[in-house]
């Protein structure tokens, strides 16, 4: 009696523990979550439900550009970022010198850098009165590079603050290969090459498939690169758009449905970061 008793108060006490969490996450993410769903399907003059919210983001040219324009640019960030990032860490894991230590040490530098003034110091370098302008004139050229205003200049910022994130995470996944089952491919004859292709990638691609799916969660829904690199430039990304929406239309039933838009773009992604996360890795088979 007195076991079944006491099993019961650690049962409400474990219940009492996990509860203020439990309440906080469902009041600061599932509420909104649930009423952003709910309104985005009100019309906004006499709240009947409507799919008009929606149509809107699809139907019109001008919406259905930005959505591209915006999946063009965060997919041109997540490769570049990928292939940058993934080669670093690789140089990281496998070179052991002096100067693969300080690299180690800088190349989470940009972490730390708040994001404006980060964007700030870019467009100072990029735009076409910047420093590379005045370099080039130096020796009497008169090199614009054509960044500001353009998604390649987003592009190439999105890329500055994702490389680190990224190479962090793929470190990470380098590190936990076994160094035996290299040097035993390399004891059966293995080239490199062969290591790589064979070996180190297969056993990596899980942790860049993470890394990919929070670096395009991420910039989906980036306001500040853009606002500030992109101006009033036509189509917006995704970001700017909800801005526009929510702030200078008001019109909260429309930035309620593309939030929700913007939601399930995210989850797509969430979705390839669950099954990665849970597939247990091939050298633990």
């Amino acid at each position: 009696m007195d076991t079944k008793k006491n099993r019961r108060m650690r049962m409400i006490a474990a219940y009492g523990l996990v509860m203020p969490g439990f309440l906080l996450v469902m009041l600061t993410v599932a509420y909104p979550i649930a009423n952003s769903v709910l309104r985005s399907f009100r019309d906004k003059a006499t709240g009947a439900f409507t799919w008009e919210n929606y149509s809107y983001f699809f139907l019109r040219p001008t919406e259905r550009a930005s959505i591209l324009y915006t999946l063009a640019v965060v997919v041109a960030t997540v490769v570049i970022s990928m292939v940058a990032a993934y080669l670093l860490a690789m140089y990281l894991r496998f070179t052991k010198t002096r100067i693969t230590k300080l690299i180690g040490v800088l190349y989470l530098l940009p972490r730390f850098i708040p994001g404006l003034v980060a964007i700030y110091a870019m467009t100072i370098i990029i735009r076409d009165s910047g420093v590379i302008n005045r370099i080039s004139q130096l020796f009497g050229g008169n090199l614009k590079i054509g960044f500001m205003f353009d998604p390649k200049g987003v592009v190439l910022m999105n890329v500055w603050f994702n490389i680190p994130f990224a190479a962090l995470i793929i470190t990470s996944g380098l590190s936990a290969i076994p160094d035996s089952i290299i040097e035993g491919a390399r004891d059966v004859g293995a080239g490199k090459w062969k290591v790589f292709t064979a070996m180190i990638l297969p056993l990596s691609v899980r942790d860049v498939f993470i890394a990919a799916t929070f670096v395009f969660m991420s910039n989906v829904g980036s306001f500040t690169t853009p606002f500030f690199l992109l101006g009033a430039t036509n189509p917006p990304m995704l970001g700017i758009s909800l801005f526009r929406q929510f702030n200078s239309y008001m019109d909260y039933e429309k930035s309620a449905a593309l939030s929700v838009i913007m939601f399930l773009m995210c989850s797509v992604s969430a979705a390839v970061y669950i099954y990665t996360n849970l597939k247990e890795k091939d050298w633990q088979k």
